[in-house]
């Protein structure tokens, strides 16, 4: 539903930049033989010729239109050059047009704020620029003006033809006219300057619109292409807006605008006019009531958002007619190619522009089979995003088999390879809540790399051991990747404490190299475990941790033999401070490194087993918390460690990097719970009380 914005006081000067026939001038750029001639660019689909997607305006004046397909064009055009999109994994690579509009994008962003609406489309907010040149060079004080300038479109100027460049110089110089109409006067400067450097630097032509909102720009830079610009005074909007079609503007042209047609007889933006505010929102509800009232009245408040990257990833393809899915297999076969489009594009994105997406949407068309189905609709769908492309098709088939559940709800069949009554016209994924990776966040991989060059032998990580926590927001990282990208992205806590075992247990592992201790049960056990070192070790080496924490873990990060030397290195306390190891104060450890006995490893899963059963409610595994034991070196064996958050001694986050501090204290804080009562043998301090029974 569109929202009613209101206008700022201050004026302000925005422009609409759309690309000329984009991807015919992106084609004529590859190939320069086909300047100059009629041209238009088709799809991959070669039946009829293709269809037509862009139209050169050369082909244009032989009556040549989008909605041709090849051959009508060359029976209209014989000499037209048909210009086939390139194809990768059977589909449209629209991949040479993107990386053309970020060339644009790019030039256009040097004065002010920009937004990229599309492809080959861009807002600016040049109201600071335009302010600027107002007080510094205002243009009544140019001496020589740019012809591109003097060839602007005002609207509301009436001349005879042969004296409209004169009008249109007196108008953008005029030294006593309204204040906003100055600023606009030095926005058409502005955008003038730009077109020429776009045209310099990429060879492209573009048309622009010039006006103090979103909606008159947009609207103006349509009317008079290619390579011109239309400027919108104060005074014109009336007489812009009164013969405009309903249908033609934004957000009017499907059920909304249908129903002022039907219900209220508007047929043009001009008709709004005859109804009252109060009017339009008993019809239509206060919101879009009020955004009715200001659209027929020019007024919009829409602001020009800072980005000049895109706001999401798609990718996707129609299957018209007989060429419809109707299979599972056929699904999961272009899904499969869609997936990896677009765990590319998503990588790329993580790696240039430090940019992670949140979630995954699958949409899809069906053919309606029986008159039951008529009426429905095939349901989107989302999820949370994870990254690489296994993980993005599993997700997207999930997606698809939950929407056609619900498409096929009454059928008992909407599974399965035999699946009939249903057909998939067109099929599409795409990655969006797209948002940057908050600054100061790096690799955690940077870390153990550095352990790397100390200990090549025994730092060697396993693709297969990098595992990506997906209940929150999307892991970073995918399997070909995950070493490269494992960063930490911004997320909220969960309630369940994982946050904080991730965090613990990445600082406990962090400072391994320095200061490992393993510690054991004297008489019965020889489990051991490497700690922390002490807090002036870790101060010295800890990593760069982002304190809002870590969605992405590491399973089995180090593995491999210490030196002697460093396994029997004693662990000094400064007098006064708390150590992590006091929670384990209680227990009789040592230092020294035993095999563990086969039966007391089987004792410590049994215990880990049983209180991951639930039958310790604050009790969390260590697994969890997304890293796993370390390889033993003498046999390798695996164990699993837990403990309870409510036991651990507040006063060791003294000795956590200074950046997390505050949140671990937050999260050890006492938390409400309905039983204290802590069931005998659900903890890591009962398997090492002294009196236990074995």
């Amino acid at each position: 539903m569109p929202v009613a914005r209101p206008e700022s006081s201050d004026s302000r000067v925005i422009a609409h930049v759309d690309m000329d026939c984009f991807y015919v001038q992106v084609e004529q750029r590859r190939q320069p033989d086909l300047r100059g001639q009629p041209t238009a660019v088709v799809q991959y689909n070669a039946w009829k010729g293709g269809g037509l997607i862009a139209v050169g305006y050369e082909a244009r004046k032989f009556g040549v239109k989008r909605s041709m397909r090849g051959d009508e064009a060359k029976s209209v055009c014989p000499e037209i050059q048909l210009v086939t999109v390139p194809v990768a994994r059977g589909k449209a690579d629209l991949s040479i047009y993107r990386n053309a509009g970020s060339e644009v994008v790019a030039i256009l962003s040097r004065k002010g704020r920009c937004e990229r609406a599309s492809i080959d489309e861009v807002y600016l907010d040049l109201t600071e620029a335009a302010e600027k040149m107002l007080s510094e060079t205002p243009p009544e004080s140019v001496e020589a003006i740019n012809d591109e300038v003097i060839k602007s479109h005002v609207l509301g100027l009436s001349a005879e033809p042969s004296d409209v460049r004169q009008t249109v110089r007196e108008w953008l110089c005029q030294r006593n006219a309204d204040r906003r109409d100055k600023l606009l006067a030095c926005g058409a400067f502005i955008v003038a300057e730009l077109r020429m450097q776009v045209l310099k630097e990429t060879q492209f032509t573009c048309s622009a619109g010039i006006a103090h909102n979103k909606m008159l720009a947009k609207l103006a830079s349509g009317m008079n292409k290619p390579a011109q610009q239309t400027v919108v005074p104060f005074a014109s909007v009336e007489s812009l807006l009164d013969p405009l079609p309903i249908r033609k503007m934004k957000q009017l042209g499907g059920k909304l605008g249908h129903s002022l047609q039907d219900d209220l007889g508007v047929n043009t933006v001009g008709d709004l006019l005859q109804f009252s505010e109060e009017k339009l929102q008993d019809r239509y509800g206060i919101n879009t009531g009020t955004w009715l009232w200001n659209i027929a009245r020019g007024i919009n408040g829409d602001e020009v958002e800072s980005r000049v990257l895109p706001k999401s990833h798609g990718t996707g393809k129609t299957f018209p007619g007989r060429n419809c899915l109707k299979t599972i297999d056929g699904i999961e076969r272009w899904l499969s190619k869609f997936s990896e489009e677009l765990a590319e594009r998503l990588e790329a994105d993580l790696e240039q522009n430090k940019r992670i997406a949140q979630t995954l949407t699958l949409h899809a068309s069906a053919s309606k089979a029986n008159e039951a189905q008529s009426q429905k609709k095939f349901p989107s769908k989302s999820c949370p995003l994870r990254y690489g492309t296994n993980k993005i098709l599993e997700d997207a088939l999930n997606l698809f088999q939950a929407g056609l559940r619900e498409y096929l709800s009454s059928s008992s069949k909407a599974h399965g390879n035999g699946c009939s009554g249903w057909g998939i016209t067109n099929l599409s994924i795409s990655a969006s809540k797209i948002v940057d990776i908050p600054s100061g966040t790096c690799s955690i991989m940077k870390y153990f790399h550095s352990q790397d060059q100390r200990y090549p032998s025994s730092k060697e990580f396993d693709d297969k051991e990098i595992h990506e926590s997906t209940a929150l927001s999307p892991s970073v990282g995918s399997e070909s990747s995950s070493r490269k990208h494992l960063l930490e992205p911004e997320t909220e806590c969960s309630k369940d404490g994982t946050k904080m075992n991730i965090v613990m247990n990445i600082v406990m592992q962090a400072h391994l190299d320095d200061k490992s201790r393993m510690f054991e049960e004297k008489t019965q056990t020889s489990f051991c475990r490497e700690s922390l070192p002490s807090s002036t070790s870790a101060k010295k080496n800890e990593p760069q941790l982002d304190s809002v924490g870590e969605e992405t873990v590491i399973k089995d990060a180090i593995s491999g033999n210490r030196s002697q030397d460093q396994k029997g290195k004693a662990f000094k306390e400064k007098q006064g401070t708390s150590s992590i190891l006091q929670f384990f104060q209680t227990q009789n450890c040592s230092s020294s490194i035993q095999e563990p006995k086969e039966e007391t490893v089987n004792a410590i899963q049994e215990t880990a087993e049983s209180s991951c059963s639930g039958k310790a409610d604050d009790t969390v595994p260590l697994e969890s918390g997304g890293i796993r034991n370390m390889h033993h070196s003498a046999d390798q064996s695996r164990v699993a460690c837990m403990y309870k958050i409510d036991e651990i001694d507040p006063n060791v986050v003294d000795e956590l990097p200074r950046e997390i501090q505050e949140e671990v204290r937050a999260w050890l804080r006492p938390q409400k719970r309905a039983n204290n009562t802590t069931k005998r043998g659900s903890s890591i301090t009962h398997y090492f009380s002294p009196n236990k029974n074995m």
